[in-house]
This record gives C-alpha cells, structure tokens and sequence, in this order.
C-alpha cells in the first residue's frame, strides 16, 4: 500500500493542478480492491471543500448530483471494483474529461507525467521503468502533449540509451554506436525493461526488416547487404537513416567499423576480385571498394592502359564518397596514382631535344622540371601515406620509367650542351653569383629592406610548387625566377655566391672545400654575418629567427639585408641510410617556408626572396652500376665528393669535364673534375650517400630557384562562386534534381568548395542530403555544371502547395557544423508520390 502521505500530496497535487471546469475539480478514484475505503473520508478533510461521493451502482444519480445539483462543487467520486471501459459506463465522459485518480504508485507517477488515460496503460505495462526517479524525471522532461503510444515508448526507449532524440533513426542509431564498441548494454536495457519487441517492430513496419530471431548483428549485415543494393528491397525510410549514421560524425567512425566487420563476414574483398572497377565508382559501401578502385587504376597506369583523364574522372567519382572523406590515406593514393600517370604520359611523349645551352635551361624551367617534380610527389604520397599496398604494381614503373626514359637521356642530352662550353656562363640566364646584384643591391639602393631566405638543396621543382602554394594564401604572392648555378654545386659555394662579393674562389688549400669571397671566409653563419655587415645587414640560421611579431620587427628594422638559412632537405637526405627521406623533407621544407613568409609579412617585411644554394639528384632506388663511375680519376686530389673533384694536373678523359676555376668565375688555381652526365665517384666514397646527390652540372643540380613574395593589403582569395539555376521553382516529384553552376574556374587564388545541398521545410530537412566538390579547373563553362540530385523523405510535413527551400551549405572551419551559403525557394505540387 502507498503511503497516505504520498497519496495526501497527490490527491492535493491532483485538486490544484488537475483540469478544472470553472473552480472545481472532480478526482475520480479507481479503487478496485477499496483499500482505501476507511482513509477516504480523512483524506477529503485534509484537502478543505471536497465531498467524497462513494458510488454503488447509483452511476445516473452520482451523475446528475454532479452536473446539475451541485454544478460547482469539488468531489472525489470513489469507486471500487472492476470498471468498464465502455459507453455502459455512465460516468466515462467525466472521466474522460476529467481524467482518473489511483493511488497505484505507477499510476500515480504515469499522473504526475501528465499522461492522459489512454497513456497510463503504457506505464503500466513497463512498471519496472518507474523503479529509479532519475528515468522518470528524463521521461517527463522529453514528454510532449500530442504523445501517443508510440512516441511515449520511444521516448522511454531514448532514456534507457541514454540519448535525447527519440526518432527511430536515433534510437537505431544509439543501438549502433554500441554494437560497433563491442557493447550490448543499451539493447540488455531495452530488453530488460519489455521494450525490445517495441523497438524490433519499428524496424520491421519502418525499415523492413523482418526476422524470426532479430538480433543487432543481424540486423547490421542486413543493413550493409541492402545498402550494397542502395536499399531497392526496403522500405525508403532506411536509406535516409543510414546516411545520416554514415554522414554524422557522431556515429561515423562506429559506421566504419561495422562496414569492415561486415565486410570480412561476407568477404567483400574475395567477391570484388573479379569485377571491373569502372562498375564500382558509385558504390562505396565498404572499404574494400575503394581499395580495389585503386588497385585496379594503379595496375591500369601501370600497365599504360589508363592516362590521366581515366584517373580523374574514377577521382572525380570518388571524392564525395564515405570512405574518401574518412581516409586521408585513400586521398593521398588518388594524387599518387594521379602524379604516376601524369609523369608516365609526359615521359613517354617527352623530347629531350636542346639547340642549345640556354634552350635547355629554358626548357627545365618551362616543362621538364615538372617530371621530377611529379616523381617526388609520387614518391611522397607512395611512401608516406597508409594502406599503400595498391601503389605496388607502380612503384617499379614509375622508378624505371623516371631514371631510364627521363633522367638518363635528359643528362645525356644535356651533357652535350655542356660539352660545347669554354665557361660556365649562359648568355640569356643570370648567374648565381650576380644573385645580389640582380636582386638585392637594386631595392637596397632605393632604401627598401630586404630579407633573402636561403634554403639548402631546394630544388627548381620544389620552389614551383612553394611558389604555388605562397599564392594559395590570402594577401601573398609569389614570382618564380631561376638563375644558373655555380659549379661545382655543392653548398659551401652556392652558399658563398649568394652573398654580396666582388670575387669567389676557394680558400687556400681546398681540403675540406672552404669557400671565400673578396678574401674573406663564408663557412658558417657568423662568417657570412660579417660579410653582410659591409651593406648593413646581417645572418641567422632558421631556427634563430625570434618567434615573436615584435622582435623579428625590430630585427628587421636593425638591418637593411637579412639573409636567413634554412636547411631542411639537405639536412635530411644527404646522408647515407637517410636519402629516401628527400620527398618527405621537400614538403616538410615548403610548410616550413610558408610559415616563415607569413612571419616575416607580419613583422612588416615587404621584399623577400627566396632561393637555394644548389639542386639535387635524387632516385629512391639502389644506384646501378651504369651510374657509378668505375674510371679512377688521374690528377692530384684535394677534395673529394660524389659528383665532384677539386685539385690540380687533372688528366682530360671522355668521362670527366675539367674546368679550370677562371672558367668558372673562381679567383683560384685549382681545377674542378665533375664526371660527366648523372654518373657518381666510387672510388674512396664508402659510407657516403649516393641515390640523394648534388655538385655536378645536370639540370636538376644548376637550375636554381629565386621566388620573390610580397604580402598584399587586401584578401584576394576567396571560394569559387555557385549558382543555383533550377529548371523550374516546383517541384512535382519525390525525386529532385537541380542543376548548379560553377561560375569561374578555380585557381590559386579562386578555392574549391565543398558544399552540401538539401531540402528544408522551415528548419526542417526533409530530403537527403548530398556533397558536391565544385573545383573544375576546366575554362568551359558547359564542363563547370553539376546535379543535386536529392529524394524527399516519404514521412516529411510539408503538404501539397507548401513553400520549401533548397539550399546549399558550407562546413564551418574547424567545426562539425554547416552554415548556409545559397538558397532557393520551391513549393512542393506534387500529382502522386508513388516514386517513394
């Protein structure tokens, strides 16, 4: 029996909260056993004006005294025994109206909710649930008045799982969550509590699902097996849920999950064998797909039976995709494949022809570099990135390809320009020992400032793409130029050339390869700090540039030339057991340089140059014997290094180029002997790197980098522009197809964007959503068109005639949220939705 003081407050909660018809109140008390029949009349006295009425079979009278003979008057109409529910029962309506009072601790409690009659039962029939306070109170914060059945079970069901949604989405979602963590607690709850049968009866009339022994295992490779199909044996609904599940990142990651646990069951991968991978760019289901999309693309440029235009489009296809977007390994093989096909294409049409030596300098910086350039980022992307195994058949090729189609002849070719030379000198191309002359000296002379970063070993192509990616960046730009590189070109003279000098040449005996300029030594930040001091300036390694904004300015303000040195590249690969680390330090090199510009800019320095001491030669396979020169070089030898010699007497051979330092530029009287073409020393040189190599006179050795970067007062980046432009403002079916225009092409200064379309009444959406990556390089404007291509929700509001809205959203940075950025209004006419 309940305490009386609990059914005190209830019967006092019920008099002045309950409905009311005027001022009274009538509590009718269903007692069926009358346990209460001796404390009635006391607890009718505790709560003032209130009568009790004790029906027995005297329905009509009770009636009548209520409605006409004491109209105002508050009462408790005590009943006992088994009532009916029916028209029989003469007091229903008032009932009904003012709804039944039980001292029943459920009961009370599915009152104090506010549940109307028809909702007790409910309670009732899940009494465990009522058990602990902290349920109930979840429950009553979530209820609504326009609950039923189905929404109360729901919404008891959302508390057990701990979650605030009550959709069946959401609850499904919950379930799912936890199964993919290996966890069965929340469905242990829904079971526990007699709610199971509720939820597996949702999932049958919603989704379709139907099985004599549901389970959430089971219910998951059904998912996955339909989805696979895109739902076409199921009901609609599912197919909006599971995006959702896939496309929340509250839920993506267990989604994954599930899909590569499914995927083993039903041994996807083993199926996929044998199917062409152009019939699978729409499906992405599971990982495995995509995995063999790309095997299949890296067999097929592999194989040469696949170009650029098959990767794109399979890319293309795939950049919307689930798996694409969760995978930043799965990105990174696409640029791989990508840069592979790009780089075989242009090897195999490639013509090494040069008239004469500046064509061939002309020619590197127009086209050829842009081979060792897709060579590296191959290599970074196949190197650097998981889950590469696909990349396999083309990781022979593509090295194959590179030293023996391009590299070799290249270096050939170009060996006979250099052969013909009586000095190194180019007569349309600067030099690298004017550098200060040509670009500093002139912006001193007008009293403007200017600092000069010099990056060790940043080769031609790795400077484009820093050049690129400076005028990627808001407010900057970037002007890429080249000078002919000192020889030999290793960074002790390269480094000296670069600074301001009326002579250069090696410092007395060249034993360790010392450079001096106007007698002076370079070797050494603080020997060259001097040297700038003659024009007011000064030099400081990388890591020495002061972090903060107002120290780098009053340094900068200190000195009229500041040369910074930056050694990433050659820190990094030219050493033996380290080389296959060139890719990785390139791009570790271009962020760190970017990071500088803007660090620099923000301390108000407006000239900066960037360039390097030298080039590399660089392969990530074993040298071969063909590259190595076997010929012992015949002379006296002071220096020694892998692709050169310094010292005197040297013996003129077909392998060898000898210079004279006159011929070089050099005030000194020792000879230069660089083997001739790509080949490397052997001789004496163990335990010495040979695959990451510079100081020769090849292409990617001489021709080197001068960017000049300047920040802009005004952003000058923005994202590409999108047009809505719909075929008609109504829309007549289920399914919704909106074309969408990209109206420029996109550029280094004109960024891509990522959009997600759908359909919204009010703020709700009622359709499917889909992403759209607008970034078409194409000038075309027909080749700039895309489709929103989106399905209404069988179980959406908006009626016949309603004004919906398409729109298109942008994802906030650094968010998980979206935010509009275009819309459309619709109104819905729809004839008939059997489409659904």
């Amino acid at each position: 029996m309940s305490d009386l003081g609990t059914l005190q407050k209830a019967l006092a909660d019920r008099f002045s909260s309950g409905k009311k018809v005027g001022t009274r109140h009538i509590a009718f008390w269903h007692d069926v056993d009358g346990e209460y029949d001796n404390d009635l009349d006391d607890l009718a006295s505790a709560l003032g004006d209130v009568k009790v009425i004790r029906v027995h079979g005297d329905e009509y009278a009770v009636k009548h005294r209520l409605l006409k003979e004491e109209p105002d008057q508050s009462f408790i109409v005590y009943r006992t025994g088994v009532i009916d529910e029916d028209t029989s029962n003469w007091l229903l309506d008032l009932e009904l109206a003012y709804g039944k009072f039980t001292a029943n601790r459920t009961d009370l409690i599915a009152q104090d909710l506010g549940l109307p009659l028809g909702l007790q039962a409910v309670i009732r029939q899940h009494e465990k649930f009522t058990k602990s306070a902290e349920r109930v109170q979840k429950l009553k914060a979530l209820l609504a008045k326009d609950d039923d059945r189905t929404k109360l079970r729901a919404k008891m069901s959302a508390v057990l799982l701990r979650i605030k949604e009550h959709t069946f989405g959401e609850l499904t979602r919950a379930l799912l969550i936890e199964n993919a963590n290996g966890s069965s607690d929340g469905y242990q709850a829904l079971a526990d509590f007699g709610l199971a049968d509720f939820y597996w009866d949702g999932a049958r009339d919603i989704y379709g699902y139907d099985s004599p022994n549901p389970s959430i295992a089971d219910f998951v490779l059904w998912v996955f097996r339909n989805a696979d199909d895109d739902f076409a044996a199921t009901k609609p609904t599912i197919k909006f849920d599971y995006g959702s599940w896939r496309n929340t990142v509250q839920s993506r990651e267990a989604m994954a999950a599930l899909a590569r646990r499914t995927e083993r069951d039903l041994q996807i991968r083993e199926k996929l064998a044998t199917v062409d991978y152009a019939d699978l760019l729409g499906n992405d289901t599971y990982e495995a797909i995509d995995q063999k999309i790309l095997g299949d693309l890296a067999r097929g440029v592999s194989e040469q039976t696949l170009r650029v235009p098959d990767v794109q489009k399979a890319e293309q296809a795939r950049q919307t995709t689930f798996w694409y977007g969760l995978e930043p390994s799965f990105r990174a093989l696409y640029t791989a494949i990508r840069s592979a096909a790009e780089l075989l294409d242009s090897i195999s049409s490639l013509s090494t022809a040069i008239a004469t030596f500046d064509d061939g300098l002309s020619k590197y910086q127009r086209q050829w570099y842009r081979i060792d350039q897709l060579y590296r980022q191959f290599l970074y992307a196949a190197r650097t990135t998981e889950h590469a195994e696909p990349l396999a058949p083309l990781v022979d090729k593509v090295e194959a390809f590179y030293n023996n189609n391009y590299v070799a002849p290249l270096a050939l070719a170009w060996q006979q320009q250099v052969d013909k030379l009586d000095t190194w000198k180019a007569a349309a191309h600067p030099s690298q020992v004017d550098f200060y002359d040509a670009y500093v000296k002139p912006l001193v002379s007008q009293e403007k400032r200017v600092v000069v970063v010099v990056s060790d070993a940043l080769r031609y192509e790795v400077a484009d793409e820093l050049a690129s990616r400076i005028r990627q960046e808001d407010k900057f730009d970037a002007k890429l130029d080249a000078v002919l590189g000192i020889l030999p070109s290793y960074t002790q003279l390269g480094m000296a050339a670069l600074l301001p000098h009326s002579t250069i040449g090696f410092a007395g005996t060249p034993a360790k390869g010392d450079v001096q300029v106007d007698g002076k030594p370079t070797i050494g930040t603080a020997n060259r700090a001097k040297i700038l001091q003659t024009v007011e300036g000064t030099a400081l390694a990388y890591n020495a540039v002061p972090t903060g904004r107002d120290a780098l300015r009053a340094l900068l303000k200190e000195h009229k030339v500041v040369y910074i040195y930056h050694d990433e590249i050659d820190h990094q690969a030219h050493n033996l057991g380290s080389e296959e680390s060139a890719p990785k330090a390139a791009e570790a090199a271009i962020v760190e340089l970017i990071g500088l510009v803007k660090r620099l800019n923000s301390a108000d320095a407006s000239n900066i140059f960037i360039t390097s001491d030298h080039g590399f030669l660089f392969q990530e396979s074993k040298i071969d014997d063909g590259s190595k020169l076997s010929e012992d070089p015949h002379g006296d030898i002071e220096y020694r290094d892998r692709r050169f010699l310094l010292g005197s007497d040297f013996k003129e051979t077909a392998a060898f180029n000898t210079w004279t330092s006159a011929q070089l530029g050099l005030s000194s009287e020792w000879q230069v002997h660089i083997p001739k073409s790509i080949y490397r020393l052997t001789q004496k040189m163990q335990g010495t790197a040979d695959r990451f190599v510079h100081g020769g006179a090849t292409l990617q050795e001489i021709v080197v980098p001068v960017i000049a970067t300047s920040g802009k007062g005004k952003s000058d980046v923005k994202p590409v522009e999108v047009q809505i432009r719909p075929s008609s403002d109504k829309i007549t079916t289920n399914n919704v197809v909106v074309d969408l225009f990209q109206v420029t092409a996109v550029s280094e200064k004109v960024r891509s964007r990522e959009l997600r379309a759908g359909i919204y009444f009010g703020d709700q959406l009622i359709s499917d959503q889909v992403t759209l990556i607008f970034n078409s390089e194409a000038i075309a404007e027909r080749e700039r068109f895309q489709q929103a291509k989106l399905k209404l929700r069988p179980d959406h509001s908006a009626g016949n005639g309603a004004q919906v809205e398409f729109r298109l959203e942008e994802p906030i940075a650094g968010t998980n949220h979206w935010k509009s950025a275009y819309k459309a209004p619709f109104a819905i006419k729809l004839a008939f939705t059997a489409d659904f």
